[in-house]
């Protein structure tokens, strides 16, 4: 079982695919990893030797933020965003979109689930 920055990668995987388990590594991140470690793509997580486990383990650790000091480096941010009262702040802070995105219809996964409001009744004469 290879177990990389807290996580256990998929054994069954072609080694590409594997490391983007861990939060922090992309597609082009894992083929620089590899590349550096002098590892085939195309070999999967479970035929992996210590050696090259070890290799990918320090390359890791010395040149890629990953797992949890990125998501609190993230968290950071966008307290800050939030701090300063700037219009992405402010879009966190209300939980909607920031990217400019419409709100009319869609935004459903940010806005979450619909809170009808019920029409006034009307006076009788």
């Amino acid at each position: 079982m290879a177990r990389i920055a807290g996580i256990d990668l998929p054994r069954n995987k072609r080694g590409v695919i594997g490391l983007t388990y861990i939060f922090g590594i992309g597609l082009s991140t894992a083929k620089s990893i590899l590349a550096e470690a002098g590892i085939s793509e195309d070999v999967k997580v479970q035929e992996w030797t210590d050696d090259q486990l070890t290799a990918i383990r320090t390359i890791i650790n010395d040149r890629v933020k990953v797992e949890g000091s990125l998501r609190s480096e993230v968290q950071l941010n966008i307290k800050r965003l939030m701090d300063i009262g700037c219009y992405r702040g402010l879009r966190h802070r209300k939980g909607l979109p920031l990217r400019g995105q419409r709100t009319k219809n869609n935004s459903r996964t940010r806005k979450g689930k619909r809170k009808t409001v019920a029409n006034k009744k009307k006076a009788t004469k």
